[in-house]
């Protein structure tokens, strides 16, 4: 009886979802007037043009809500459909943009006078380097180099900061860029690791000289880094609570046009007290610390391994904003009454209000505030021409980007092995002289295979698009429309027990350091799709990954898990972050 219950229960809860899909649909295209002109607002989210005319094109609000917002005034600051979608419900709306739209945004920067800060992914060196950035921005543009997601690697050894500054150094210089290059910061912009650092050099080296472009490829965290840095001593006070952060997403191509917020000038005065705020940080002991920072430490430590404090020295008057009214999901940021007419809103810069709510904030930038003012400017991520992420869907692509430190998984292999990364790669061990390691760095929610060559081909034909191998998820109808793994044959030297010869770097989903005895001539074929630009990166990024292996687990190839501790930066002095204990439940006797 509880059983066919269920089966019920179920039924009408897709019967639901079927109806609210057509209502979503049919809706969205009834509320969209094609002879309302664009206004000439950007969305605060993306930077799109706010129009009401097509779904399709970026900036799109439905009719009523933009024709409210328009005769409110309140369409100054107001966030796009799909800026809703994204941040609240996790859901990505194809759009009509090519790759060349987003490299003429960047190229507005050519003629101003800016500093340009490159913002790499450390999980995609070198393809993440915009190759031909001095020809977008111009070739008398100093360019500050950021190394980001710095806290997803693990520490293989004690200097392995330092080397990997100076690999990003090597890559940036084969890259043509010369002494354009004025610094290079290891960094992370979501847990906030070398931020302090940063904004100290930006106003000890650049000041208040001219405007400052965040410029990278796809995908890097450059809206991140925008959203951390608004929310820092690098941006005027009260602009925090004026304007909307960016919309970040773990979709390439979210940012459609260039996003702003005013510059603070790092007066004598100002940088003496933002020193003093730094130094009182270095010396606070984790006691001092309240209950909302520690919670924020400790939560940052268990995404990554490296964690930094991100705190501002002046604040502002403007009143907080703590209650938000909430879209329902099924009228797609539709502003309904449960009477079925239409509520009017206004949208301000950070939230949305009622025209009548007396905490909606009135406080504004004078124009003497703003009539010198430089700023800093958020720019679409490039479009890389060959990445494994244009080839999943939206639930493969949240499963494939890293969002959380990464844990080595390291596989011995004999010759005639081959190792599964989900199904979107495998490579195949043909020739060694002994057996060689493996070292897995990609998303923790991958999985990783281990089988027989001779088995190889079945265990595809059989698992991909089901559990086993996770990427991509679909089943057999999914993988009717992947593309096939083209193999490519590398041929490597080992270097010894503990250091790595090469990484088979798999695009932006991360790598696998392969260890081999020294000497030893290995033979790999790597099998991925064509178009994924997977490659061999040599030197390895973590030449001493394999020794953060754990013990062998008996009868298997797999080694235990082993999570090196975090670090805690600009502030208790670098220390390790301690984590809560586990309560331990004593046992009844």
């Amino acid at each position: 009886m509880n059983t066919l219950f269920v089966q019920r229960g179920r039924k009408r809860r897709r019967r639901s979802r079927r109806r609210r899909q057509v209502k979503v649909s049919t809706r969205c295209s009834a509320l969209q007037d094609v002879d309302e002109p664009f206004s000439e607002t950007f969305c605060s989210g993306c930077g799109a043009i706010l129009h009401c005319s097509s779904p399709h094109v970026p900036g799109y609000l439905p009719s009523e809500k933009y024709k409210v917002l328009l005769l409110e005034g309140g369409l100054s600051g107001a966030t796009c459909q799909r800026c809703y979608l994204i941040t609240h419900h996790q859901k990505v709306l194809g759009l009509q943009v090519s790759r060349d739209q987003y490299r003429d945004v960047v190229r507005q920067i050519r003629p101003h006078q800016a500093l340009v800060m490159l913002i790499v992914d450390l999980l995609d060196l070198p393809d993440s380097i915009v190759p031909d950035l001095p020809e977008l921005v111009g070739a008398n543009k100093h360019i500050v180099v950021l190394g980001n997601k710095i806290d997803l690697l693990p520490k293989d050894s004690p200097n392995y900061l330092h080397r990997i500054k100076r690999q990003l150094a090597q890559y940036c210089r084969d890259a043509g860029f010369g002494n354009q290059v004025t610094d290079l910061h290891l960094i992370s912009a979501k847990t906030g690791y070398g931020i302090e650092t940063l904004i100290s050099s930006l106003q000890r080296s650049w000041k208040y000289k001219g405007d400052v472009y965040l410029v990278g490829s796809a995908n890097s965290g450059k809206s991140t880094l925008f959203n951390t840095m608004l929310e820092s001593d690098y941006c005027k006070s009260k602009a925090s609570e004026l304007i909307h952060k960016a919309t970040i997403s773990p979709w390439p191509g979210t940012t459609l046009n260039l996003l702003k917020f005013p510059i603070i000038n790092p007066t004598p005065y100002r940088m003496f007290r933002r020193q003093e705020r730094l130094n009182e940080a270095s010396q606070q002991k984790e006691s001092e610390l309240s209950q909302d920072e520690l919670k924020r430490l400790r939560w940052f430590s268990r995404k990554g391994y490296l964690v930094g404090r991100v705190g501002r020295t002046f604040h502002s008057n403007v009143g907080s904003r703590s209650d938000e009214i909430q879209f329902d999901p099924d009228s797609l940021a539709l502003g309904v009454t449960e009477d079925g007419e239409i509520k009017k809103q206004v949208m301000t810069e950070k939230h949305i209000w009622t025209t009548t709510d007396p905490r909606r904030p009135t406080e504004e930038f004078t124009y003497n505030e703003l009539k010198d003012a430089h700023w800093l400017y958020d720019t679409p991520g490039i479009m890389k021409d060959h990445d494994i992420l244009d080839l999943l869907n939206k639930e493969e692509v949240r499963m494939m980007v890293p969002t959380q430190a990464i844990i080595p998984r390291t596989f011995v292999l004999k010759p005639g092995m081959s190792l599964f990364v989900g199904a979107v790669a495998r490579i195949d061990l043909l020739q060694g002289g002994k057996s060689c390691w493996f070292s897995v760095l990609v998303s923790n929610k991958i999985p990783v295979h281990i089988t027989s060559l001779d088995k190889a081909d079945d265990i595809y034909e059989k698992h991909a698009g089901h559990i086993l191998l996770g990427v991509p998820v679909g089943g057999s109808e999914r993988m009717k429309e992947f593309p096939a793994l083209v193999p490519q044959e590398f041929r490597l030297e080992g270097r010894g027990y503990q250091e790595a010869v090469a990484d088979v770097k798999l695009s932006s989903a991360g790598w696998v350091a392969v260890t081999a005895v020294e000497g030893d001539q290995v033979l790999l074929r790597v099998h991925g799709p064509q178009t994924a630009g997977f490659s061999l990166r040599t030197p390895p990024l973590l030449p001493h990954v394999v020794s953060l292996k754990g013990d062998r687990i008996r009868k298997t190839p797999a080694y235990k898990l082993v999570k090196p501790l975090g670090l805690l930066d600009s502030g208790l002095s670098a220390r390790a972050v301690k984590r809560p204990q586990a309560k331990k439940k004593k046992k009844k006797t």
